[in-house]
């Protein structure tokens, strides 16, 4: 007796393998996060004028938002290629401990990118044209 097995679609496999890439380089983007982060620090201790703080912040967001994407990235490949196409499986592969891990991952870059946003760079007011 032969069981249908449902193939995952090619879009699916074509998937996996492009997040599979993009994870590989999480370890060189996070290593940059933490030094963007620690540039910001360091001002921040020097007591560094708000436009230096402004720009540091925003590289910080930008390392942090690489990360993140290679994170998800991560996250997506090793839930596995049927994950793609099938909720239920994307669930399952959450509760198993490489896909627990990659999930605090995630959420724990995407709590230090929302916290930078909201805290981390400077509102500096925009320059007001003159009228005459």
């Amino acid at each position: 007796m032969a069981f249908f097995r449902p193939r995952v679609s090619r879009e699916a496999e074509v998937r996996y393998h492009a997040d599979q890439e993009i994870s590989r380089s999480f370890p060189e983007l996070l290593e940059k996060a933490r030094q963007a982060e620690q540039t910001l620090r360091e001002l921040r201790a020097a007591a560094a004028d708000e436009i230096e703080l402004l720009a540091a912040g925003r590289a910080f967001d930008e390392t942090l938002t690489e990360a993140l994407r290679a994170a998800e990235a991560g996250q997506r490949a090793t839930f596995g290629v049927k994950s793609y196409d099938d909720r239920i499986a994307r669930r399952k592969a959450k509760a198993t401990p490489a896909g627990a891990m990659w999930t605090a991952e995630v959420d724990r870059l995407r709590t230090l990118r929302e916290e930078n946003r909201m805290w981390g760079i400077p509102r500096v007011p925009r320059p007001v044209p003159a009228t005459r």
